[in-house]
């Protein structure tokens, strides 16, 4: 079922100029680019090999649980509110297949859940900014994965509060634990640490 956004909602002339710049900047810059309410993040450095590989790890281990129609999804596009003035990029997505029908970036309320790990040049981009972002934008369920330390979190459960949505459950983890992210749990056994050979 693809859910369309409301174009009733306007889209500020400030967010198309930031998508505009965050487009060029991304052909001749290194690193990811992503829109927030406070402006554009800018994560220098690329992603490393214990980052690709434990998103890797990640959506290898979803997919061995999942019904066909559901893809833990790696790459492009971009997951983006136009009108909410937001563009982020998941490390990983859940989302159904015929959701991934079609052109341009996904709709945030096609995912069933959106996966992260923790960038080790910028670990505030996912354990601050996007815990904020991730509820306003209706993505159920947010999980993270922070190879620095060894341990994570599953958000879920959205509910208003006075700064917004926000997650009302928690439920941390350490790497060696199974974790349930949504209807499906999969091992953390063996998922790499940053500094590790």
């Amino acid at each position: 079922m693809t859910i369309t956004p409301d174009e009733t909602r306007k889209v500020s002339p400030q967010y198309r100029a930031m998508r505009d710049t965050v487009e060029q900047m991304r052909d001749r810059l290194p690193g990811k680019f992503e829109i927030t309410k406070e402006g554009i993040v800018h994560d220098m450095m690329a992603p490393g090999r214990p980052h690709e590989y434990t998103a890797g790890l990640v959506s290898r281990r979803l997919e061995k649980n999942m019904p066909d129609a559901i893809w833990a999804f790696m790459g492009t596009p971009d997951v983006e509110d136009e009108p909410e003035g937001i563009k982020r990029h998941p490390d990983v997505m859940v989302i159904a297949r015929e959701d991934m029908e079609g052109e341009g970036s996904f709709h945030p309320s096609t995912l069933i859940a959106a996966i992260e790990i923790v960038s080790r040049s910028n670990p505030d981009n996912d354990w601050v900014s996007k815990m904020r972002d991730y509820p306003l934008l209706g993505i159920p369920i947010y999980a993270i994965f922070d190879p620095r330390t060894g341990t994570g979190a599953v958000l879920s459960e959205i509910h208003p509060t006075p700064q917004g949505p926000r997650y009302a459950t928690r439920k941390d983890f350490v790497y060696g634990e199974d974790v349930t992210i949504g209807e499906w749990t999969i091992s953390t056994d063996g998922l790499p640490r940053y500094g590790q050979s």
